[in-house]
């Protein structure tokens, strides 16, 4: 698991932690900026329905195209930047593609859009398993088994992309199966990342540009006060553009879990409990949730609590949970009782992007030793920096 493969291992094993499963926690001590996982995808496949609307990413890379980009002549579905990303559409997914366009376009008339963008999931994931099979056994190694608490949406979704897909699909050399499809498709459901459109402050709510399996990152389990962030470059000119990067938000002792949120941290508790309900299928219980299940309906509002707060009470909070959050974020018990009304503002106040409608979450920059702690933090949403004031003024 790495960067390369033997550094990450030396920074993150696998432990079973009751009540969590396999988790991922701290083989040493890490430092804030440090980062602990590069991993590029397993597959990727667009977030665009491909019978109503054009992608303007390439389907490969997923970058922005450009008006030289070339579109296939065949399927007429897909477009990439460059021969090279081309060279990534085969004959098997091409044909597939083609035949849908073709004589199965009515099939999903009646259908929610989310089923064509699940089909291009069981697409990518059926070529992964005639193009690499080795690949195609480890996405099916991964968490999620058809079945296993599916919901009347998620069974009809496998039943109609099974009967539709297995009529239009040239042969595989792995039979396409109801319950295959059904795990499949689970397997993407509580694996999958999502990478986003470019950021803009006129949009409030980002869309997904595409999905992407990452074996190793998903590993990692959700806190809704982590201690770890993922970066992704998707618009950069390097070959790793569509790597995920896991970066150390503070300094975090060795044997502690090693955690990510699965969305935007700002989210109320109602909001969080219901999407991990919905997405993931389990309750959160972490310290965060714990203090703010306790709280009335009116004071759900994380920002309209720090804004109660004000400014004086904020500064104080700074000072007194500085210890408490970088030390006991992602699930470990926060001991201060005078804190346990809102014991989290300290995380709010120094690692919360403050550019309108990012919602981002802030990391120092990789140190350049590992006795330098960085002075600098960087938005894993918008990208901007931001001077670390609590190293700038040690």
């Amino acid at each position: 698991m790495s960067d390369g493969g033997a550094k990450t291992e030396a920074l993150l094993r696998v432990a079973e932690i009751g009540g969590r499963g396999r988790s991922l926690v701290a083989a040493q001590s890490l430092r804030a900026g440090e980062v602990v996982l590069r991993e590029s995808p397993l597959l990727l496949y667009s977030a665009f329905p491909f019978l109503s609307s054009a992608s303007p990413y390439c389907d490969h890379c997923f970058r922005l195209l450009s008006q030289s980009a070339q579109k296939c002549q065949s399927c007429s579905l897909v477009s990439h930047c460059s021969s090279n990303c081309f060279a990534s559409h085969t004959p098997w997914l091409c044909e597939s593609l083609r035949r849908i366009h073709q004589s199965y376009s009515a099939a999903f008339a009646d259908q929610p859009s989310e089923r064509q963008v699940q089909a291009r999931f069981l697409l990518s994931a059926y070529n992964l398993a005639a193009a690499s099979p080795s690949d195609f056994q480890i996405l099916l190694s991964l968490q999620g088994n058809g079945g296993d608490g599916d919901s009347a949406s998620d069974s009809a979704a496998a039943k109609f992309l099974h009967s539709l897909l297995s009529a239009v699909c040239p042969p595989l050399p792995v039979p396409i199966s109801p319950e295959l499809t059904a795990a499949l498709l689970v397997k993407d459901k509580v694996n999958g990342f999502g990478l986003m459109e470019p950021f803009s402050v006129s949009n409030e709510k980002r869309s997904v540009r595409a999905y992407g399996i990452y074996p190793k990152t998903s590993f990692f389990n959700h806190d809704c006060l982590p201690n770890a962030c993922r970066f992704d470059y998707v618009d950069s000119a390097s070959d790793g553009n569509t790597d995920i990067v896991i970066r150390m938000i503070h300094d975090v002792p060795q044997g502690r879990e090693v955690c990510l949120s699965y969305f935007p941290v700002n989210m109320n508790y109602s909001s969080r409990q219901k999407r991990l309900a919905e997405d993931y299928g389990f309750k959160c219980d972490c310290d965060r949730c714990k203090v703010e299940s306790s709280w009335s309906e009116g004071e759900e509002d994380e920002n309209d609590v720090m804004e109660e707060m004000g400014d004086e009470e904020m500064e104080d909070s700074e000072g007194e949970n500085e210890e408490v959050e970088v030390g006991e974020a992602c699930g470990n018990g926060v001991d201060d009782d005078d804190d346990a009304s809102f014991p989290h503002a300290y995380f709010f106040v120094r690692y919360m992007c403050e550019k309108e409608n990012c919602f981002g979450t802030l990391a120092p920059i990789p140190p350049k030793t590992h006795d330098c702690a960085s002075k600098v933090l960087e938005c894993n949403v918008c990208g901007s920096l931001k001077e670390d004031e609590v190293v700038a003024n040690q």
